[in-house]
């Protein structure tokens, strides 16, 4: 369908005229046809139509219709005041008709100039216009070919094609699929030119529609033919003539195309039924998608003519601006001589700001991934073209054929992008330009933010490891257009799977090896982070495992480049079966460049009665893998006291107090060095010694063994204080797995690179009665 691209009355869509004055006997250009008062207009005031020669159609006041309307050729402008008073009801003089004339109607190039000659008409340029056209049919041949057509539009014809599409449509999706369907088509070259060629047939069939809806309701169709939209090719029909129609008319028009592949898809469906292939009924589908695509009126597709003849507002675009000035409170009683009916507003203004953020949405988003988008394009152009040259050297020409289609299609999107940007931008700065010229402020702002625009897009552009193709496991939701690793080149994160879920991942398998089926699965290996919330290990060891019950751990990890973590995990445990295995660790492992990592585990393990196994475990690990500039320290200090029966409630009341102070210290260690964090806790240890002492049977003996491979003190920044703020993470007293002694291991292991420093140290107290 064409649409009515000028504006509400249409200035600058031509050249002014080289004369002073208007002829004796104004004219009308040739071409220039009269179409009447818009019928069903949104407008408070409907406006009359007028088409050009050049097919656009201009909407008119109904003085500047009725100054048009008299002129003939061969009255004066006094005849013609005269014609006019008559016609509007009100004086009209000659001086009122040159001026008209001069002032509006040559500028619309809608009358001869004042030497006789045709006015030059310069064309709007919108777009999202239809360009390249190329008749196939003039406007006789398309009256004669559409007229058997029309009978198809008889309300009885309509109601049993709707149901017959409708049980048709519900079939293939929901009973018969289109699996058997794809795959006869995509195993088949010959199938799949087939649906593709008749497809293309369906895409004229559906010009037709409109051409037999409009002959249906006594319009006269023009012109039918081809041109491309954007970079797409595309079939068109002139019915410009259904502005002369009621709106029921015009509707029928528009749903006309729509009518007509519901049509094909019956004829279709048809054909299968005959022949049994199940390729056809990829035909039935893309009818059905080819209605979708039509039906939102963000284009000038048929959605959008529906939606402009239901509110009859002809141009829906050239209402953006007025709609969102309206918005602004100082203008929204502006005077506005094509202003709309109430209802008609609010349905336009639900349409621009629909439409308009949606654009705005699309084309930033087009931008941010347009790296993605080229390498995919390109990526897939490879593929394509290799296997379009392995099918002419194995002389399958409907396959090779095959394979151009699916080039043609690989291309045109990406060329259909780069385009609209292109054309996008190219008018935003004629527009600019034409709006500053003689206005240097202006024009210098302009320049600014063109500058800033410009600098976004080179961000956006500059290749940084964002030239890579889509993958096939990505979920390519809109966030992620915006998302830092998008917009850094950084790929995200794998997919977790996890027991139970599904998800989309890839495998390796053998080149020979039968690939699993939803009938006749196999196992495979995915390797994938078991928690998302852990931070990525790049160590060359496992991660230490999770603590037990009875355990104690800090576990401390900076992999981000100056970043400091801290650890610190305090645990008072009492112990009362014959057992003791617990392990109070400290582990500080950093990879990175000017980071730290501190940690710090401090257990109390109380074991009440006899023991038969003592062998608790004090572990402290400090590495540095791959650092540079990079600091890591781990103590791990355990203290096991054996004592003959449970501690009666004053007792227990005193460790607990004074456990309270151990946790208030934990959350306080910011400022201190390791030594004097080490010495307070062994104070700490002797407190609760003497705090159990009358229970012991044996006067308490200590030992402490430090890590070997490591200095005691160098958990201290640049100015003797921790480089960060250390959180406290404290666990309360319990109840875990029994102990009967003492046993201190200690462990220390660093892989340094540049000026890394590490520190472990575990010290363990004894005390048995």
């Amino acid at each position: 369908m064409t649409a009515l691209t000028g504006g509400p009355s249409g200035p600058g869509t031509a050249s002014s005229p080289s004369a002073a004055g208007p002829a004796i006997a104004p004219a009308r250009a040739a071409g220039v046809e009269l179409l009447g008062q818009h019928r069903g207009s949104g407008y408070r005031n409907p406006p009359a139509l007028v088409r050009r020669r050049d097919g656009q159609v201009v909407q008119l006041t109904p003085l500047l219709y009725a100054v048009l309307d008299a002129i003939d050729g061969t009255r004066s402008e006094a005849a013609i005041a005269d014609v006019v008073t008559d016609s509007v009801g009100r004086t009209v003089m000659a001086d009122d008709v040159e001026l008209l004339i001069r002032e509006k109607l040559w500028p619309l190039g809608l009358l001869k100039l004042a030497d006789g000659s045709e006015p030059p008409i310069r064309k709007v340029n919108p777009l999202l216009a239809l360009r390249f056209r190329y008749v196939v049919a003039d406007p006789a041949r398309t009256r004669r070919i559409t007229a058997p057509f029309a009978a198809l539009f008889s309300p009885i014809v309509i109601t049993l094609v709707t149901l017959a599409f409708a049980i048709v449509c519900y079939w293939v999706l929901f009973r018969k699929g289109l699996a058997s369907a794809a795959h006869e088509a995509f195993t088949d070259p010959g199938m799949l030119l087939a649906v593709f060629a008749i497809t293309v047939v369906s895409a004229g069939f559906h010009e037709f529609g409109h051409a037999a809806a409009l002959r249906r309701g006594g319009g006269t169709p023009g012109a039918m033919g081809a041109g491309l939209y954007l970079v797409w090719p595309a079939f068109y029909t002139d019915v410009t003539d259904a502005y002369r129609l009621d709106r029921r008319a015009r509707l029928r028009t528009d749903l006309g195309g729509l009518y007509f592949n519901a049509i094909a898809a019956l004829v279709v469906f048809g054909a299968w039924a005959l022949v049994r292939w199940d390729g056809l009924l990829l035909v039935v589908a893309t009818q059905i998608l080819q209605m979708i695509r039509q039906l939102p009126p963000l284009l000038r597709f048929d959605g959008y003519h529906i939606l402009a003849d239901v509110t009859g507002v002809p141009d829906l675009f050239h209402r953006i601006k007025p709609t969102l000035t309206r918005l602004w409170p100082s203008r929204r009683h502006s005077d506005d001589k094509f202003a709309l009916k109430p209802w008609a507003q609010a349905v336009i203004t639900v349409w621009v700001l629909l439409v308009v953020p949606l654009m705005l949405l699309t084309v930033l988003v087009t931008v941010l991934t347009l790296p993605r988008i080229l390498a995919s394009e390109a990526h897939s152009i490879s593929t394509q073209w290799r296997l379009l040259g392995d099918q002419f050297h194995r002389g399958d020409w409907l396959a090779a054929a095959a394979k151009v289609l699916a080039l043609v299609a690989v291309v045109l999107p990406a060329f259909g992008v780069v385009y609209l940007v292109y054309r996008s931008g190219r008018q935003l700065a004629a527009r600019v330009l034409r709006l500053t010229a003689g206005r240097p402020i202006r024009r210098c702002a302009a320049a600014i933010v063109a500058a800033a625009v410009l600098g976004a897009l080179l961000l956006a552009w500059w290749p940084r490891g964002n030239y890579r193709p889509i993958n096939g496991t990505e979920r390519g939701v809109l966030t992620q257009a915006f998302a830092p690793a998008a917009l850094s080149g950084h790929p995200a994160s794998a997919p977790i799977v996890t027991e139970g879920a599904r998800r989309d991942v890839r495998t390796v398998w053998p080149a020979n090896a039968p690939r699993p089926t939803a009938q006749h699965p196999q196992v495979a290996m995915v390797l994938t982070p078991r928690d998302p919330s852990q931070p990525t290990w790049v160590f060359p060891f496992n991660r230490p495992a999770p603590p037990g019950l009875g355990d104690n751990q800090a576990l401390a990890v900076a992999d981000k480049n100056g970043s400091a973590a801290y650890a610190v995990a305090f645990a008072l445990v009492t112990a009362t079966s014959d057992t003791v295995l617990n392990k109070n660790e400290a582990y500080a492992f950093a990879s990175c460049t000017d980071c730290s990592a501190v940690a710090i585990s401090f257990q109390v393990i109380l074991i009440v009665g006899d023991a038969h196994v003592d062998a608790p475990q004090n572990i402290s690990a400090a590495v540095s893998y791959n650092c540079i500039r990079c600091m890591t320290a781990a103590l791990a200090i355990q203290l096991d006291v054996s004592i003959p029966t449970q501690p009666d409630a004053a007792t227990m009341a005193k460790l607990l107090q004074l456990w309270s102070q151990i946790q208030t210290f934990g959350t306080q260690l910011a400022g201190l060095t390791l030594d004097q964090i080490r010495a307070q806790l062994v104070t700490y240890e002797q407190q609760i010694l003497t705090i159990v002492k009358p229970y012991a049977q044996a006067s308490a003996t200590a030992t402490s063994s430090p890590s070997p491979s490591a200095p005691t003190s160098t958990a201290t920044g640049p100015s003797g204080t921790p480089t960060g703020t250390a959180p406290a993470t404290p666990s309360g007293s319990g109840t875990a797995a029994p102990t009967t002694s003492a046993t201190a291991t200690s462990s220390g292991s660093s892989t340094p690179s540049e000026t890394a420093t590490t520190s472990a140290a575990a010290t363990s107290t004894a005390a048995t009665p």
